[in-house]
């Protein structure tokens, strides 16, 4: 058969994915056993899988590179072993902050990640009708130039606009940022809006900065609400915590569910949900009432302290007992506790708190409160910025980005005037798609990002991708999202690439290859640079490879590439950290604005208010939705060694509900919104709310491409209903309820 007709040729997913296709044993199967990888796929690994990186050499030929983990965004330093070209094992670099010598249940299966039988081998085109699984092999330079033209047709004829980029937090996210700004399109979208738009912008609009670091080594008293690192972990601060635990130290955690940092902690308040802005807003009325705040620091410090105390004169403990249903005792005295341990106190900012339309208003409390206590820049409290503190890369010299044509079609700013451009409000950009207001959207280039499996309205993104003209998408496995793409470009795994530079204060670490590429895949940062090149905008890209991109971000420092892959770090000498600028607050005062400026010239509330939070109706309960400690996201389900350990989801419901409709654990329930229906397996438990019920999200995958975690468990997207915070364009997911029935 001629190469020609080999890559004119149609498979479906199975056939791309068949145990019987051209592969019986190949050195993926060395790694896993040949029980766990037979039919390793379409394309064979390349017959030399040695690495040419300087790295640590045993006597047998064993190497010990020192790289960068990706199975989460937390970027914990990893030393991997390769024995033959073959990853053996991955273990922690202790001389790495993020994660001091530990890995994560995540970054110690991504061996298998790499290794699996699912991973895309070579670039696709779309050979049937969109949706359908029908694929042809294309060559890098074939996929490259139909994507480029797609996108070219789509500039020319609608304008750049009518493109849209989206990618999520990772190293090479800057350079597809600059990829999208070189194009010249405004709609670019991140997963923010589904995380903690709420509590970046509070702070913002506060402080000045959207994320402050917080003391947990120093910390005498820790509040967390929405943050939980026993489950949702990074890597440091879960460690971080657990020490704060084991020396005694008071962790109250507000959460309708016994999560396993509830379980760590001192005390456990299981709110009712939407409502913790009513807890901090009484906290504060007791600290202002009894005059427990620091009066010094909110003097010198912050301004509007006057307008909060009339605001909060009538949120008495006794008032948000009713609100929020925790003892007006039990406020009043974590209040006086929590002033009393300050400035070693935390209310902590918190990350997955964009849950209700209010929940910007319960992150402004926080901050506030914060504030009160005068622990910024203060042992066991806030961090400031450590931007200033930050080794600073090279960076890359090239023209001016044309002006974007036209609005965004996520409605920043011209609907949602508070949220930073950086962050965006993806849902609002789904359904724009659809709307075809304020234009008709025409192409989606998405890398690292899967919208099908974690937008709102499940339906609705696919049936926002099939409306249209051209979708591609960069990734490693065939996601959701990717199942209904055009083209897929595959980029290579973490282990078998490099990424740009990592500056953490004074030191810089290198994501870098332990083995060559498996497969014909390339990294993130070549697919960008070549496609700008196809695009006619290389220019703005001004690198040749990896090589010379990291040459570039070195510059400043004496120190060569090759010596960087190494050591793995390089440390730089006399590096002083810089606090000149840590009490210069960049808002509109220069001052912590417990009533905030910019709130008042857009007409809203300055200082934290109560907004009431909606109410299940008759026979209803709050869908709520996090992590387990097992799975990233919507990105390791398919993963069959954490399958091994968490291989579904289920819907907790507390004991009096599963007796209720007679349901016991593991028995199949239906939970029904209004605007979508699943079947998931039940657990019972005493440990949640009895008018809550919980799932960990990422399960539910429509994508056949993975075959280990197709039909597996349940997609909260498939339930959740789009409600959007108009101030910080956050996803009020906790706003959809649901009904329960047994199967």
């Amino acid at each position: 058969m001629s190469k020609e007709s080999k890559e004119s040729k149609v498979y479906t997913w199975d056939q791309l994915f068949s145990r019987r296709q051209f592969i019986k044993g190949t050195v993926a199967t060395a790694a896993l056993g040949v029980g766990a990888t037979a039919g390793i796929g379409l394309l064979a690994p390349e017959a030399s899988l040695g690495t040419d990186n300087p790295a640590q050499t045993s006597a047998d030929g064993t190497k010990f590179v020192t790289t960068i983990c990706e199975q989460c965004v937390w970027r914990c330093g990893v030393i991997a072993k390769v024995e033959n070209g073959v990853v053996k094992m991955l273990e922690g670099n202790p001389n790495h902050p993020n994660n001091l010598g530990k890995l994560c249940p995540r970054g110690n299966a991504a061996i298998e990640t790499m290794y699996s039988p699912d991973r895309i081998k070579f670039p696709l085109i779309r050979a049937g009708a969109r949706g359908s699984g029908l694929w042809r092999k294309a060559s890098w330079d074939e996929a490259l130039s139909y994507t480029a033209e797609h996108m070219k047709n789509i500039k020319d004829k609608y304008g750049a606009k009518a493109m849209m980029f989206n990618s999520t937090d990772n190293l090479s996210q800057p350079f597809f940022e600059i990829l999208l700004k070189a194009y010249g399109t405004p709609n670019y979208g991140t997963q923010r809006s589904l995380c903690f738009n709420s509590m970046t912008t509070a702070f913002l609009y506060t402080y000045g900065t959207p994320q402050p670091g917080t003391d947990y080594s120093q910390c005498k008293y820790m509040i967390f609400t929405g943050r939980n690192l026993a489950e949702g972990i990074s890597n440091n601060e879960t460690q971080e915590m657990i020490e704060m635990v084991a020396k005694g130290v008071k962790v109250v955690v507000l959460d309708p569910r016994f999560s396993k940092t509830a379980a760590k902690a001192t005390e456990w308040l299981p709110v009712r949900p939407g409502t913790d802005s009513a807890f901090f807003l009484a906290m504060i009325h007791v600290i202002v009432a009894e005059k427990l705040y620091d009066e010094g620091f909110v003097n010198k410090y912050t301004q509007g302290f006057e307008d909060l105390v009339t605001e909060v004169k009538e949120y008495t403990p006794e008032w948000a007992e009713k609100k929020c249903e925790i003892a007006a005792t039990t406020i009043q005295r974590i209040a006086r506790e929590f002033a009393d341990a300050a400035p070693a106190a935390i209310a902590h900012p918190n990350w997955r708190t964009s849950n209700f339309v209010n929940s910007f208003q319960t992150e402004r409390a926080i901050a506030v409160l914060n504030a009160l206590m005068g622990n910024w820049a203060q042992p066991g409290g806030l961090i400031p910025d450590q931007e200033m503190s930050t080794a600073k890369l090279g960076v890359l010299s090239h023209p001016p980005f044309p002006p974007a044509q036209g609005i965004r079609l996520d409605g920043v700013p011209w609907q949602y005037p508070l949220v930073p451009l950086a962050y965006g409000v993806i849902q609002t950009m789904r359904d724009n798609i659809l709307s075809g207001k304020p234009y008709e959207a025409k192409g989606w280039l998405i890398s690292r990002q899967n919208p099908v499996l974690s937008v709102p309205e499940r339906q609705k993104t696919i049936n926002a991708l099939m409306k249209l003209d051209f979708v591609a998408v960069i990734d490693i496995q065939a996601s959701d999202t990717a199942y209904y793409a055009d083209v897929i470009l595959p980029e290579s795994y973490y282990l078998e690439r490099y990424d740009g530079l990592i500056p953490i204060k004074n030191k810089i670490f290198i994501r870098q290859p332990v083995i060559e590429p498996l497969y014909d895949t390339k990294s993130s940062l070549m697919i960008y640079k070549e496609l700008a090149d196809k695009l006619g905008l290389g220019e703005f890209l001004p690198y040749k490879d990896e090589m010379d991109l990291l040459s570039q971000q070195l510059k400043p420092f004496p120190v060569s590439l090759e010596e960087l892959k190494s050591s793995g770090h390089y440390e730089v000498k006399n590096f002083k950290e810089d606090h000149s600028k840590d009490f210069e607050f960049q808002t509109s005062s220069g001052k912590i604005e417990i009533s905030s400026s910019i709130m008042a010239q857009m007409g809203k509330k300055a200082v934290p208010t109560w907004s009431e939070p909606p109410r299940p109706g008759e026979d209803q309960f709050y869908l709520l939705s996090g992590k387990t400690a097992q799975h990233t996201q919507m990105f390791t389900q398919n993963n069959r060694w954490l399958l091994e350990v968490f291989p579904v989801n289920r819907a907790w419901l507390h004991t009096s509900v599963a007796k209720k409709i007679g349901v016991k654990t593991d028995e199949d329930v239906v939970l029904e919104s209004e605007v979508g229906k699943v079947t998931i397996k039940a657990y019972v438990t005493e440990g949640i709310r009895p008018d809550c019920i919980f799932m960990v999200g990422g399960f539910g995958h429509v994508s056949k491409g993975l075959k280990s975690s197709y039909g597996l468990g349940a997609s909260d997207s498939a339930l959740h209903k789009t409600v959007t915070d108009p101030i910080s364009g956050g996803s009020a997911l906790s706003e959809t309820f649901v009904k329960v029935s047994k199967a």
